[in-house]
């Protein structure tokens, strides 16, 4: 087994080992492992004890934030309010001050009452109750051994949890699929509760006991439950439903919800009521000690179960499933399936090296809730350039909201003006539509990371409080508002963002400037003493002390690449920028950039028109620069590139770059693959195989380079065949393959 090893976040614990009901399908009484006929029925005060003093040392030991305890059986509450209380109190004592404490018990609700919720209430024990439905679907299996029906009472357990001094303990429902139901009938019943959620399960079944198929459908439960998706959609999905929430989630690239889905590594250990520790109580539908690992609570610790080679075969992820299942793209969805449901006694595989027996539904199940909400799940950024842009705007201003919160009493009264001069800014038309250009700004948000690591330490606050009024400033110049902003210098300079550099002093001077917007450009004001009022007419000509940003023409499009020479957040590509350069170096990149763009345009029509207006700036980076175009930790448009080459070199930079850019941009706004691990993918253009993201990247830059040059374009077809059929791809991620396949 490899990897390191995965501490226990959620314990069960079984109180008491007998039950109430006799349900047909209940994997404790009625599968393989008959263990339960040798416990005791009632968990005792030492096991409790030892119990809650091994899980807060293994907790200490792993720096836990919280672990969940969940009281099962059997059914728990036969253990009785005293015998809970004192698990209640055990455990809350020996967490205090160790990890926060999540209590939670599983009922089937029959003997739930007030002085189990009173009790329940006083230790923040959540409930959970499992109910199949409508009467006649609990009524299949979930009867007394006289056949006598629970509904009834479980429906009262319900109701008194929905109570206003109970609800906010309600867990949920819990609710195992049988195929025979109609499944209307069975959700209409569960959402009419009003559950805060819906658990539905799959009944326990292995290859050498499968599932009931009446009609012999392979995907009969599958159907199942898409029958009751559709009406889950139908009713606008009043309730959380766990099943779905967790297929819709990792179609998205997010984590699974639960254990019988997706491949995140277990962290469940199971406690009997005689201390003895095991593996997930699913497995009991296996064979006779499936679950058992030889450990118990008196001698032996959580860390030791940890590294059982049961417990660890199911923390592989990826590697832990079967080679079938490796090879299927929905795997990151269905997991393999829970661990239980792939056992098979003989065969060529190891026991549980194999598909799920439901695999069939698993597929279908996930596909047809993807094939239900692909146009919903894709991310508009991939499919709308213009979405990309928004997208990008909101996340800069999501890390301008974060910075004050964080620099909140920290950057004084000049961050509280500088802020309520943003809000009077965005009052105005012009004033929104000026801040937004200068948060659009590529290099504003390598300003933004920058003042993010710096907040936390006063006179790192003071400065970014400072810095933040020459972007104000810049706005205000952009809108051409009448309104006073108040700017720092240092060294006689300062740099209003996406304009330019203004030489306000000496170069051994600091203080603070006036910067007021006039009809076509600005004038600045030195505060104290007697100096004279400077005015810019024009922000994009040169003149005294105003160094302006240039801009290279770009033929057939407007307004043209911004060569930023000059921002102090401009370092930002894994490569040091080039200093200013002089104007005949400039004039003489900005040539070769110009001949490069018309290039581009008559060997590849249309792609020019696909950069204007998304690439935006240009900064050369020093000498001796990378032949490669750099992206770099900034906002979408900006390229680092060599300020030597010629105008075909630059051609290739720009198309490559754009594309790397464009790719960065996406995957900060949206999931195209989930990222929780891969294998490696072999690619038509090198021997060696490359993770998933790689594979991507060199796909997507190569069908830009083929449109400038075909012979690029070899082994692009393969790739693409590679992605589609991966499994790392999210909904998003679907597109954007559907989308370069449709660009050659």
């Amino acid at each position: 087994m490899t990897g390191p090893l995965v501490p226990f976040r959620e314990i069960v614990l079984k109180v008491h080992s007998r039950c109430d009901l006799a349900c047909d399908h209940c994997y404790v009484y009625e599968h393989a492992d008959q263990s339960w006929r040798t416990r005791p029925k009632t968990i005792s005060d030492e096991v409790i004890f030892r119990t809650a003093q091994r899980l807060a040392e293994h907790a200490a030991a792993h720096a836990l934030p919280s672990v969940s305890v969940i009281l099962h059986g059997g059914e728990p509450l036969l253990a009785g309010p005293a015998r809970l209380r004192r698990v209640c109190e055990e455990l809350t004592s020996a967490f205090e001050g160790v990890a926060e404490l999540d209590l939670r018990v599983h009922t089937n609700g029959l003997q739930l009452s007030p002085r189990y919720l009173d009790l329940f209430d006083e230790f923040d024990v959540k409930v959970g109750i499992s109910l199949d439905g409508d009467r006649a679907a609990n009524d299949r299996h979930r009867r007394y051994a006289d056949g006598r029906s629970s509904h009834p009472l479980v429906l009262k357990a319900v109701e008194l949890l929905r109570q206003e001094r109970y609800r906010h303990l309600n867990l949920g429902l819990l609710c195992t699929v049988d195929i025979e139901n109609d499944p209307h009938a069975v959700l209409d019943a569960l959402t009419e509760l009003e559950p805060p959620l819906i658990d539905f399960l799959l009944p326990h079944a292995t290859w050498d006991e499968p599932p009931p198929r009446p009609g012999g459908s392979p995907t009969a439960y599958a159907d199942w439950l898409l029958a009751v998706f559709d009406r889950w959609q139908e009713q606008g999905r009043p309730v959380p439903v766990r099943l779905f929430s967790s297929v819709l989630s990792t179609l998205n690239g997010g984590p699974s919800l639960t254990e019988s889905l997706g491949l995140a590594p277990t962290d469940l250990v199971v406690v009997e009521t005689d201390g003895q520790l095991e593996q997930v109580d699913s497995l009991k539908s296996a064979y006779e000690g499936a679950a058992a690992t030889g450990f118990d609570v008196f001698t032996h610790t959580f860390d030791e179960v940890a590294a059982h080679p049961g417990v660890r075969a199911r923390q592989l992820g990826l590697a832990g499933v079967s080679e079938t299942c490796r090879r299927c793209p929905v795997v990151r969805s269905c997991g393999g399936g829970l661990y239980t449901h792939r056992y098979r006694s003989e065969g060529p595989s190891g026991a549980f090296d194999n598909p799920s027996v439901y695999c069939a539904d698993l597929a279908a199940l996930v596909r047809g809730i993807e094939a239900r909400t692909a146009a919903a799940l894709v991310a508009t950024a991939v499919t709308e350039p213009v979405e990309l842009l928004a997208a990008q705007l909101d996340l800069t201003r999501t890390l301008l909201a974060r910075l004050n919160a964080d620099i909140a009493g920290r950057g004084g009264e000049r961050w509280a003006e500088a802020w309520e001069l943003a809000t009077i800014i965005e009052e105005s038309e012009e004033g929104a539509r000026g801040l937004d250009e200068v948060l659009a700004h590529p290099y504003t948000r390598s300003w933004l990371l920058s003042a993010l690591e710096r907040v936390h330490e006063r006179p790192g606050a003071v400065r970014v409080a400072g810095e933040m009024s020459a972007y104000l400033a810049a706005a205000v110049v952009r809108a051409g508002l009448d309104l006073s902003v108040p700017v720092s210098f240092s060294g006689g300079r300062t740099f209003l963002p996406g304009l330019g550099e203004l030489r306000i002093a000496g170069e051994a001077e600091h203080g603070t400037a006036h910067v007021r917007a006039t009809e076509d450009g600005f004038v600045v004001r030195r505060e104290g003493g007697d100096a004279a009022e400077r005015r810019v007419d024009r922000p994009e000509a040169a003149g005294p002390g105003w160094r302006p940003l240039r801009r290279v023409a770009t033929p057939g499009s407007s307004p043209g690449l911004v060569l930023d020479d000059l921002d102090p957040y401009r370092s930002c590509f894994g490569a040091p920028a080039a200093d200013r350069l002089d104007d005949r170096s400039a004039a003489d990149l900005g040539a070769r950039i110009g001949e490069a763009w018309k290039l581009i345009e008559a060997k590849a029509p249309g792609r020019t028109g696909e950069m204007a207006g998304r690439l935006t700036t240009l900064t050369p980076l020093a000498r001796p620069a990378p032949a490669e175009p750099a992206v770099g930790r900034h906002g979408y448009g900006a390229l680092g590139i060599s300020p030597d080459g010629s105008a075909e070199d630059l051609a290739f930079a720009l198309l490559r770059g754009f594309r790397r850019a464009e790719l960065r941009a996406l995957l900060d706004v949206t999931d195209l693959y989930a990222a929780d691990g891969s294998w490696d993918h072999r690619t038509p253009w090198q021997e060696e195989p490359v993770p998933f993201s790689r594979l991507l990247a060199d796909t997507y830059e190569r069908m830009a380079w083929g449109a400038f040059e075909p012979r690029h374009l070899e082994g692009v077809p393969q790739a693409l065949d590679t992605l589609e059929s991966a499994a790392e791809l999210t909904v998003s991620g679907k597109r954007l393959v559907d989308l370069m396949r449709k660009e050659i």
